[in-house]
C-alpha cells in the first residue's frame, strides 16, 4: 500500500468516526427532546464535534434524521434477516418463521434505545409524515420483502398470497411488540411470546403443497 492510499484510508476512516460520533449525539437528543425539539447546536454539543461537522455531514436536520434511520435500520436488519438469510432459505416453514420471530422479538424486546426510537418516530408521524416513512421504508419493508420471496419460492408450501402472509407474520410480530411493551400492555393483557409463535408457526404449516 503506497502513502497516497493510505492517507486516503485513513481520512475515510476519520469520517466514519466523525459520522458515529455524530449518530450517538444526535440518538440521545432525539429521544431526549424529540425531533421538533432537537437542533442540530445540541446535537453537535451531544456528540463533541462542531455544528458545521454536522452540516457538513448530513446537511439539515430532516438529513441527519434519515441517515440515524438508515443507520440503525441496517444494523437491525443484518441481526435479524441478513446474517440467516441464506441458512433459512433452505429450511421448512416452521423452523423459519419459529427461528424469524424468536430474532426479531429478541432484538426487539431487550433494547430499549429501539423501543424508544419507534415511540419517537410514532409520536412524530402526524407532524412529520415523512419521518415515519423513512422509517418504514428501510426497516418494515426490507423483512417483508425477504420473507415473501421465501414464502414464493420455498418447496414446502404453497401459500396463495406470500406477500400477505408475510405482512400477517412480520404485523403479528411488530403488534405484539408495540402492545407488550411500547404501549406498556404486558400487565393489562399479557400473552406468552412462545403462544404468539406456536400460533403462527401453525398458521404456515396449514398450507402444505401438494404431492405431485
Amino acid at each position: 500500500m503506497n502513502t497516497v492510499e493510505h492517507n486516503e484510508i485513513s481520512q475515510l476512516d476519520s469520517i466514519c468516526e466523525k459520522a458515529e460520533q455524530i449518530f450517538e449525539g444526535a440518538l440521545q437528543e432525539f429521544l431526549v427532546h424529540g425531533y421538533a425539539g432537537t437542533s442540530m447546536d445540541r446535537v453537535a454539543a451531544s456528540a463533541g464535534v462542531s455544528k458545521a461537522t454536522v452540516y457538513n455531514h448530513f446537511g439539515d436536520k430532516e438529513g441527519l434524521f434519515i441517515a440515524l434511520v438508515k443507520r440503525l435500520a441496517q444494523k437491525k436488519y443484518q441481526i435479524m434477516v441478513e446474517s440467516h438469510k441464506a441458512e433459512l432459505m433452505e429450511a421448512e416453514p416452521a423452523v423459519v418463521v419459529r427461528q424469524i420471530a424468536n430474532t426479531i422479538l429478541d432484538n426487539s424486546l431487550d433494547d430499549q434505545e429501539h423501543l424508544a426510537f419507534v415511540r419517537l418516530v410514532i409520536g412524530e408521524s402526524g407532524r412529520f409524515p415523512e419521518l415515519a416513512k423513512t422509517f418504514v421504508h428501510h426497516l418494515g419493508k426490507p423483512g417483508i420483502k425477504v420473507l415473501t420471496e421465501y414464502l414464493a419460492t420455498q418447496r414446502y408450501i404453497a401459500i396463495r398470497d406470500p406477500e400477505a402472509m408475510a405482512r400477517v407474520i412480520i404485523g403479528t410480530l411488530a403488534h405484539y411488540v408495540l402492545m407488550q411493551e411500547i404501549l406498556q400492555g404486558k400487565e393489562i393483557i399479557p400473552m406468552e411470546r412462545d403462544r404468539i409463535i406456536n400460533t403462527l408457526v401453525d398458521l404456515v404449516d396449514h398450507h402444505p403443497k401438494p404431492e405431485s
